[in-house]
């Protein structure tokens, strides 16, 4: 008997040990995006876990990691040319590195930006208004999304195949939609909380990023997000295309 699931597939661990407080990058999305008769299976992407392309496969999501997508790591690697055979029916999701993985492996480029980090909330600026609110429904402000971010690299050259859903200066392919596959990216974090968020970001205090820089950060977080939105439009991605296979 077949066992339909979305496959996670896990590229990073949150650091300092913030998983036994808030739980893994997988466990988060499966908390959030959990819906009845919806199976979800961890691959640690990581570790060189990925799933057979197989008709059981009905979706994937892939995390963020602070690894980044030109490295010439083994697992990275395996993973773009597994993107690349992947059929395109499959609907797949990808968060930060997920959506720079996607980019790299699809026809387009990330690179390591010279505008340095983005931490905190920023706000992306949807561009494809009708695209947006036929896949994924009306955001609550219709110009803009706001969720927390923390990266340095980025998608500077998009697929030919894809369309900029949103973007801001800072990060002009925030999120991204695939017209030849059924793929759909965001370089945002919705899947953190606020208070993750603020501690996965003190955590690299003055370590990794500029102190100023992330108290700064941590302020902007306190304002309201479009996180439960964007959540919701990942949702019900994920479910249209899932139910059509």
């Amino acid at each position: 008997m077949r066992k339909d699931y979305i496959a996670i597939l896990e590229t990073g661990v949150p650091p300092a040990g913030l998983d036994q407080t808030y739980g893994t990058y997988a466990e988060m999305f499966v908390s959030l995006l959990a819906d009845d008769g919806r199976m979800f299976k961890t691959f640690r992407t990581l570790e060189g876990q990925l799933p057979e392309h197989h008709p059981d496969l009905k979706g994937v999501v892939i995390t963020g990691s602070p690894s980044g997508v030109y490295e010439d790591d083994p697992w990275i690697r395996d993973l773009i040319g597994w993107l690349r055979d992947l059929d395109g029916a499959v609907p797949v999701v990808g968060i930060c590195f997920g959506h720079q993985v996607m980019a790299q492996a699809w026809g387009g480029h990330v690179e390591k930006s010279h505008k340095g980090w983005g931490v905190g909330l920023h706000e992306y600026n949807i561009h494809a208004a009708d695209v947006w609110h036929d896949l994924l429904g009306r955001p609550a402000d219709d110009n803009a999304i706001r969720v927390a971010v923390t990266h340095q690299d980025q998608v500077v050259k998009k697929p030919a195949n894809a369309v900029v859903l949103a973007g801001s200066d800072f990060t002009p392919h925030g999120a991204l939609y695939y017209t030849d596959r059924k793929g759909l990216s965001f370089q945002c974090h919705p899947e953190f909380c606020e208070s993750f968020a603020s501690d996965l970001l003190l955590s690299r205090r003055g370590i990794r990023i500029d102190a100023a820089l992330v108290d700064h950060a941590v302020e902007t977080l306190k304002k309201p997000s479009s996180r439960n939105q964007v959540l919701g439009a990942i949702s019900r991605f994920l479910n249209a295309n899932t139910r059509q296979r």
